[in-house]
């Protein structure tokens, strides 16, 4: 019977420490339960940022050349992408009508002098009024206007290149007849060099001045960017599209070619000197200008805080208010998180 009481006691005793073990916490299955997740410390934004825009590669002049009067077109010389030199002609005018009409012209300049001196002579001896002698006068100043009117004709008649270049744009064909001030061919002018033509809003452009530098990538000529310097800005928007086309002045490059697409970063300074700025996939629950970040206190409980957005773009998001300079956030893993959460944080740079 004693034998019987002890193991009784025994199991007994074995029951009540079971129960007080289930009874307490475990610290080590706590620890690792915690939830990993990425932070990190937010720090006031940069001075500057770096706008990032996509443009088209063009030659930096592009001329529209046209003749002067109409005719039938007697021979064009070039083909678009052919490369050209300074002073060669480029297209011409059948030119019978225009030295028929400057044969015309410097007959009737010849004709009114004549009258005009014959006049002139017979006002001397008192036999026509002075009202005839300038009506004569003006006859033959109208007579030579004319000649050098259809000499500028006759000299026009024939299309020259004004620079080095290559015809981009080709509108007419020998036997076409065109009419005065039709744009007949488009050279681009090689001595100017190449651009890239981007389009900015008006909130980037006037961020962005004429000599500041830029790096370009044009894929089609490099894999590394080149460096390129603002040349010039549109001084107004475009009616379309409200935006503002900013050139970017490359170095010269045989591989380049009108119509190429490129990429232009340029560093400018930031709107706003306040704020912050933070990964952008620590936002959640965006909404008009706003959105949730979680804020991690000194025991690595997270806390959902509304802060207010400026500028996105695809690695950062401007911060103007709801956080402060030292604050911890979570950058990654938010959506495994809720409000009050107690987490396991990965320290990463911003």
């Amino acid at each position: 019977m004693a034998v019987g009481r002890t193991i009784i006691s025994i199991l007994g005793g074995l029951v009540v420490l079971a129960g007080c073990s289930a009874g307490k916490p475990d610290e080590n299955t706590k620890s690792t339960d915690l939830i990993p997740a990425a932070v990190t410390t937010v720090q006031p934004a940069s001075e500057n940022e770096i706008i990032s825009a996509a443009g088209t590669v063009r030659l930096r002049r592009e001329t529209a050349l046209g003749f002067t009067t109409g005719g039938q077109v007697a021979s064009v010389s070039y083909e678009e992408g052919d490369r050209v030199k300074r002073g060669a002609m480029l297209a011409a005018l059948d030119s019978s009508t225009v030295e028929a009409d400057l044969n015309a012209a410097r007959a009737e300049r010849d004709r009114a002098e004549a009258e005009y001196g014959r006049i002139r002579e017979l006002f001397k001896d008192g036999w026509v009024t002075k009202a005839r002698l300038e009506q004569s006068d003006a006859a033959a100043r109208a007579a030579r206007a004319r000649v050098k009117a259809t000499g500028f004709a006759s000299r026009t008649s024939q299309i020259h290149a004004p620079s080095n270049g290559i015809v981009l744009t080709r509108n007419i064909d020998a036997g076409q007849v065109v009419a005065p001030g039709t744009t007949a061919l488009v050279l681009g002018e090689t001595d100017k060099g190449f651009v890239l033509r981007v389009p900015m809003t008006d909130a980037d452009a006037s961020r962005v001045h004429v000599g500041m530098p830029a790096r370009v990538l044009v894929s089609a000529v490099s894999d590394l960017p080149i460096q390129a310097v603002v040349s010039e800005k549109d001084g107004r928007a475009d009616e379309r599209t409200g935006t503002f086309e900013v050139s970017f002045l490359l170095p010269v490059d045989d591989r380049l070619r009108s119509g190429q697409l490129g990429m232009v970063e340029i560093e400018v300074s930031r709107r706003t000197a306040s704020g912050f700025t933070i990964p952008a996939n620590a936002i959640f629950g965006v909404r008009t200008g706003e959105g949730l970040v979680f804020v991690v206190d000194v025991k690595n409980r997270v806390k959902q805080r509304n802060v207010y957005l400026g500028k996105l773009n695809d690695e950062s998001l401007e911060i103007l208010d709801g956080l402060e300079e030292g604050d911890v956030i979570v950058t990654r893993g938010v959506e495994k998180l809720r409000d009050g959460d107690v987490i396991k944080p990965i320290r990463t740079a911003q």
